[in-house]
């Protein structure tokens, strides 16, 4: 019998911190503050609109990363795991939240499957993966990477919103025995668990589990 899976959302789930800014901080010491500062420029009229509320949010969140990873283009696989390294442990990981780590490391003891669902580029969820101990899983949003080095683009949908939860559902084979998540962006995920857990969650996710007898952590 195999055994029940527990899924995790990561940023505002496992971490308090963004991979973009911590990846906005690796690119501006490694040699491509030039690059990272033209793209910041041309991106922030748009993210102003979307805090007025012009934009959908998780809309221009998805494009920032889409765009962001071209920054990435021609580094190879070693320059990518040691950025993915450097924003887990200088942005992602001094900010983790103890109190869900807590209840990953119990069910992960108890011999549950520990899957880390996110919409965070692959190799950065791997990193953080890594640091949670041996078979823990990372469902992320890949990076394209040919000959060896990194294209500047996605090789395939980010991870988000309903993307997420098919993927988590292909990976299983089936629902999830119990999923987290912190925010309304995580609800097909969560609403495909047999038990959901919202962290910290924003005001509609909170709404939500009130509505369903959820657990908020």
């Amino acid at each position: 019998m195999n055994p029940p899976a527990a899924v995790f959302d990561l940023e505002g789930t496992l971490t308090a911190g963004e991979t973009w800014k911590g990846l906005a901080r690796y690119l501006r010491t490694h040699g491509r503050k030039a690059a990272y500062d033209r793209f910041f420029a041309l991106h922030l009229p748009g993210a102003l609109l979307t805090r007025a509320g012009l934009f959908p949010k998780r809309w221009y969140q998805s494009r920032w990363m889409r765009h962001l990873a071209g920054l990435l283009a021609g580094m190879d696989t070693g320059a990518i795991e040691a950025m993915a390294a450097w924003v887990v442990a200088e942005e992602l990981w001094p900010r983790r939240k103890e109190k869900t780590l807590s209840r990953l490391h119990a069910l992960k003891a108890e011999g549950f499957r520990i899957v880390l669902a996110s919409g965070t580029y692959q190799p950065v969820l791997s990193a953080f993966a890594r640091k949670l101990g041996d078979g823990v899983e990372a469902l992320g949003t890949p990076l394209l990477i040919r000959d060896g080095v990194a294209t500047g683009r996605l090789a395939g949908p980010i991870s988000v919103g309903r993307a997420k939860a098919e993927a988590v559902k292909r990976r299983l084979g089936g629902p999830p025995a119990i999923a987290f998540g912190d925010t309304a962006a995580d609800l097909p995920l969560l609403r495909l668990a047999r038990e959901a857990v919202a962290v910290d969650p924003d005001p509609a996710l909170a709404r939500e589990a009130r509505r369903r007898g959820w657990t908020v952590l």
